[in-house]
């Protein structure tokens, strides 16, 4: 039998165990991949990392906030799912050779898209950006430097990364920049929500994406379309990036094979309740 010592010992080295697994799992992003389905359940909806959990494809996934609390704050990661409509969305850090053929295939489809940029996009890129809006496209606020924004606490600091970026899109393009927002990386807090909807915005995160933002070790395309094909889902929001060689070279393909199971392509402006 082991002492009392031992047992105390060997009690406080299983939590110790425990509590170190539960932080690496909090502070796991996925960047698109699919957390384990028992995940959403766990994770908290203050976690500062979006992840998405699938369990049944062809099904809108279950993410570590719902719909419904999101909704609280003008945010989403679903749209309609009452109808086969699927919403597009971009990320775009950088210009990367690629935009100008992903919209000229959005321009084939006749299929809007969002694209979230940054000040570097914009500053580096204005006539792409230029043709983004002049073709009907949203374009979303990125940020300006794209930093952690879970960790800026102060409504003053929020807001000037937010300010910036639509000063210099209203300066490059002549109007006003779209109230979308998405936070760099997924990364985000409750507050930051409050912080994003006092500022009139609505926070979109994705509910389908996959890892195609690593430019050294882009997929093949069958390994793009194994993660976008079967989980694809009635209101789906798409997170893709347009500095992938891989999603510029698959999107004509991978929009009519969506359009082949009867799905068509919505403008963030449609969301519910949106305008």
């Amino acid at each position: 039998m082991p002492s009392a010592n031992k047992k105390s010992l060997l009690i406080f080295s299983i939590a110790a165990a425990a509590l170190l697994a539960a932080a690496v799992f909090l502070s796991l992003w996925n960047g698109g991949e699919t957390a384990p389905a028992s995940s959403a359940a766990t994770i908290p909806f203050s976690a500062s990392n979006w992840g998405l959990s699938f369990p049944k494809e062809g099904d809108a996934p279950n993410g570590n906030a719902s719909s419904a609390d999101l909704a609280k704050y003008n945010a989403y990661y679903l749209g309609d799912t009452s109808q086969k409509v699927i919403y597009l969305t971009f990320d775009c850090g950088y210009e990367n050779g690629y935009t100008t053929q992903i919209l000229d295939v959005l321009k084939k489809h006749r299929a809007p898209a969002a694209f979230f940029v940054v000040g570097h996009m914009i500053e580096s890129a204005p006539d792409i950006v230029r043709r983004m809006a002049a073709e009907g496209h949203v374009v979303g606020n990125h940020t300006f430097h794209h930093p952690d924004m879970s960790s800026i606490s102060e409504q003053a600091a929020f807001q000037k990364e937010l300010d910036s970026l639509a000063e210099l899109y209203q300066k490059t393009v002549g109007q006003p920049l779209p109230h979308f927002y998405r936070p760099p990386q997924g990364k985000y807090s409750e507050e930051n929500l409050k912080q994003a909807q006092a500022l009139g915005y609505k926070t979109v995160f994705w509910s389908l994406a996959y890892v195609d933002w690593n430019t050294d070790s882009q997929p093949s395309p069958d390994q793009a379309y194994a993660k976008l094909l079967p989980r694809i889902h009635d209101g789906a929001i798409v997170l893709l990036h347009s500095t992938s060689r891989t999603n510029a070279e698959i999107l004509d393909e991978l929009l009519s094979k969506w359009e082949a199971m009867g799905y068509t392509f919505r403008s963030l402006h449609d969301l519910p309740g949106s305008v």
